[in-house]
């Protein structure tokens, strides 16, 4: 089964996942009276009817209920779902035999969920149970989210990696184990943008091609670099001199260093590009963008506080003119 939905047999039986093999029994015969086709005037009474008795199948069952619970508590109803490679084949549960207290009744035969997880179910025909044949599965694709630096981003290449997967093992449990694999960076990646590597996702049934493995990138954060898709920005401190008289200023870019010119009367917040200094593309490298940021020095000395002093009296200048004009 490629796809089906995920059955709670709990909750369908309207039990707790610790309840007694009692309490199960009540709960299905108090739904079983309540839905069967013969007299129950509910709607949809044969349906419902059928997923309580699907349910009592697994949860009376030792075997089959330790098994299922194996799938773990954070299911929902609904959820799309596909069973661990490895599940068909489970010995003592598989083999599910329609009985006469299920057959009788109008069970009719199991959902694929139930196919799914223990497999094999077999069908009477002529007194003799045949079983239904294996089917390969396709291992289930794998997600998992990569974190590398903003350097790795723009230069590329290969880095190890280590993450969990479930895998069956010999007794037929389910465990993570963890996998090494040594993958490339394309560079240029983005955040958000994913690596497909083929065939490296959970393994599969009986013959079945593995699954993939889907790789999402996350860059970490930079010390002083920011990103927005291929563009990098970089708020670059300036002096007061340097902005009123002009400058040339070298600046880091993720290529290497290179020098910039600043035009006299540098204003803060004023933007200088730097073209093709992002992160590198297949049609084109993105731009690295220069935020000024004009800093002053603190007139902590005597020397300083006379500089400051001859600059409000040389350099008569009131910033804030045109917010009374």
């Amino acid at each position: 089964m490629e796809h089906t939905k995920y059955k709670d047999y709990y909750d369908v039986l309207g039990v707790a996942r610790d309840a007694k093999s009692d309490d199960i029994k009540r709960a299905y015969r108090k739904l079983a009276r309540k839905y069967h086709p013969d007299v129950s005037k509910e709607a949809n009474a044969e349906e419902h009817f059928k997923e309580v008795q699907e349910a009592y199948e697994v949860l009376k069952d030792t075997k089959k209920r330790a098994a299922y619970d194996q799938l773990g508590s954070q299911w929902k109803s609904g959820q799309e779902f596909r069973a661990p490679p490895g599940w068909q084949g489970f010995g003592d549960v598989n083999g599910s035999v329609f009985t006469e207290e299920n057959q009788g009744e109008g069970g009719g035969g199991f959902s694929d969920f139930f196919e799914a997880i223990f497999g094999r179910a077999t069908h009477q025909q002529g007194g003799q149970h045949r079983p239904r044949p294996i089917r390969p599965q396709r291992g289930q694709d794998e997600h998992a989210k990569i974190r590398i630096t903003l350097s790795e981003a723009f230069q590329g290449g290969s880095k190890t990696i280590y993450f969990k997967v479930p895998e069956i093992d010999a007794q037929g449990q389910i465990r993570e184990v963890t996998r090494t694999l040594k993958i490339t960076i394309p560079a240029g990646i983005i955040s958000g943008q994913q690596l497909r590597l083929s065939n490296q996702g959970a393994k599969g049934a009986h013959g079945a091609a593995n699954g993939d493995l889907f790789l999402e990138i996350e860059i970490e954060p930079h010390p002083f670099f920011t990103l927005q898709a291929k563009n990098v920005y970089l708020t670059l401190p300036i002096t007061p001199w340097e902005a009123a008289l002009g400058a040339k200023i070298t600046v880091p870019t993720l290529g290497g260093s290179v020098d910039l010119k600043i035009a006299a009367g540098a204003q803060t917040g004023q933007t200088l590009r730097l073209k093709g200094r992002g992160l590198p593309g297949k049609s084109a490298a993105g731009d690295q963008y220069i935020l000024l940021q004009i800093l002053t020095p603190p007139a902590k000395t005597d020397a300083a506080r006379g500089l400051y002093e001859k600059m409000a009296k040389d350099l008569p200048f009131d910033p804030r003119a045109h917010l009374f004009s």
